[in-house]
C-alpha cells in the first residue's frame, strides 16, 4: 500500500479565498486527500473537476450575501490578503482574535 504524504499549504486558523468564486473564509480542518461524498464529487463539471490527491480544507466561508460550510482543494485557494476578518457567525465561537491573516484556534478539536 502506498502512503500519501500530502503537506497541506494553509493552515487552521488561516483567512484564504477561492481563486475562482467570490468567497473567502477562515480554515476549521483540512483533510490530507478529498474525503467527502461521491455525490458531492460528481456534482463538479468534469472540466473543473480538482484532483482528489492533494489537500481540501473545511472553510467557515462568506460571500457578499451568506455564510456557510465550504470544502475546498488546495489547487482553488490562495492566501486572503486584505487583513479584513471573516463576518462568519461561528468564527467567534472557534476563534480568538485575527492577528495577520491568522484567528488563533481558542477551542480544543478532535
Amino acid at each position: 500500500m502506498e502512503m500519501l504524504t500530502a503537506e497541506a499549504k494553509f493552515t487552521i486558523g488561516q483567512v484564504v479565498r477561492h481563486r475562482k468564486h467570490p468567497f473567502r473564509g477562515v480554515i476549521f480542518d483540512v483533510d490530507p486527500t478529498f474525503s467527502n461524498t461521491d455525490e458531492w464529487w460528481d456534482s463538479i463539471p468534469e472540466d473543473v473537476r480538482p484532483d482528489k490527491k492533494q489537500p481540501y480544507y473545511h472553510l467557515l466561508a462568506e460571500n457578499d450575501s451568506s455564510y456557510y460550510v465550504a470544502y475546498v482543494s488546495e489547487q482553488n485557494l490562495e492566501r486572503d490578503l486584505t487583513g479584513e476578518p471573516v463576518e462568519h457567525p461561528e468564527v467567534i465561537a472557534m476563534f480568538g482574535d485575527l492577528n495577520n491573516g491568522h484567528y488563533h484556534l481558542d477551542v480544543q478539536m478532535n
